[in-house]
């Protein structure tokens, strides 16, 4: 029973089928401590985040899902990326509850000692959104910079001319790919990169309200600003409004994750939506498919995100 349980290979299909018909019928559920006694295996994995935020609520259902249909439990432990002690706290997380493996995600995703610790441990890893474009590499990740290319393009063609961008934490390499994009866009319709309306934020709402006040309170200002999350965007849109200017008639602005912030905020945010929970169902799936010794047919997968279009873009102003 217990290969099929946990989706084991070799299993005849017949004999599937009929021990998961008695299962639903008895109501069967494994029973975790037993499992742990009859194997070499925990049956446990670790999600190991920075800060609570919608991103990792999304990314948290994501892992519970399958989890849940593979029989699976899951430690969620956060942690503070700057600490002194994290690789420690991470060899902990591994040797003392002995987690079968884990899922990262940014920064952690991205962190080099981090990687060469999960090495060390040799516990399977797979990561969210991790800069590695290598195709043995097991991660999941979207297409950052080919979304912000069209996001520009989609704005240039409402005639903006006048695009600045808000940057986040270099720490978080998908950042990175989402400015490349910027540049992209600009370069694709002809235009050239202005360094005055490219400003860093730390990926947080009050960060970028310094970011706001650089860009929008020049007499040189912008006519449309994309940011790299959607936080930054909604303090942009707060400076915007503080500062009398109209969002979409005198400034544009977009955002980056489709996060609930981007449909409460007024008027509702232009971003890019970035399915985390499809992205973690495929990730936490990757993982427990190599504890299992099936080989997948994609280790480093893309999920394409997709263009949101709501009330804080609009065609260029004829007059700033």
């Amino acid at each position: 029973m217990s290969r099929v349980l946990y989706l084991e290979p070799k299993v005849r299909e017949s004999t599937k089928l009929r021990l998961e018909a008695a299962m639903m019928t008895l109501r069967y559920r494994p029973n975790s401590p037993g499992r742990m006694l009859a194997s070499s295996r925990t049956y446990l994995i670790g999600l190991i985040y920075n800060d609570a935020s919608s991103y990792i609520n999304r990314v948290q259902s994501g892992v519970l899902q399958t989890c849940r249909d593979e029989h699976y439990d899951l430690l969620i432990h956060p942690c503070e990326f700057t600490d002194p002690a994290l690789q420690d706290e991470i060899r902990d997380l591994v040797t003392a509850p002995r987690v079968d493996g884990l899922i990262l995600v940014p920064p952690l995703s991205d962190m080099p000692d981090v990687k060469a610790l999960v090495d060390e441990l040799k516990v399977a890893t797979v990561t969210l959104s991790s800069d590695s474009e290598a195709a043995d590499a097991d991660t999941v990740r979207t297409n950052d910079r080919e979304s912000l290319h069209e996001l520009v393009r989609y704005l240039t063609r409402l005639g903006h001319r006048r695009l600045a961008y808000v940057d986040g934490r270099p720490e978080h390499k998908a950042m990175a790919k989402r400015f490349l994009g910027f540049q992209d866009g600009l370069k694709d319709a002809g235009l050239e990169l202005n360094p005055i309306w490219v400003v860093r934020g730390d990926n947080t709402f009050d960060s970028a309200i310094e970011c706001g006040k650089q860009l929008l309170h020049g007499k040189d200002r912008p006519t449309a600003i994309c940011c790299a999350n959607d936080h930054m965007a909604a303090a942009i849109m707060k400076v915007a409004h503080e500062s009398g200017l109209r969002v979409p008639a005198d400034i544009s602005i977009t955002g980056f994750a489709d996060d609930p912030t981007a449909s409460q905020v007024w008027p509702s945010l232009t971003t890019i939506r970035q399915p985390l929970t499809k992205m973690a169902r495929h990730a936490s799936k990757l993982l427990l498919d190599g504890l299992r010794g099936l080989e997948p047919e994609t280790r480093n997968r893309v999920v394409d995100a997709d263009i949101v279009i709501r009330d804080s873009t609009g065609p260029a102003p004829t007059r700033l």
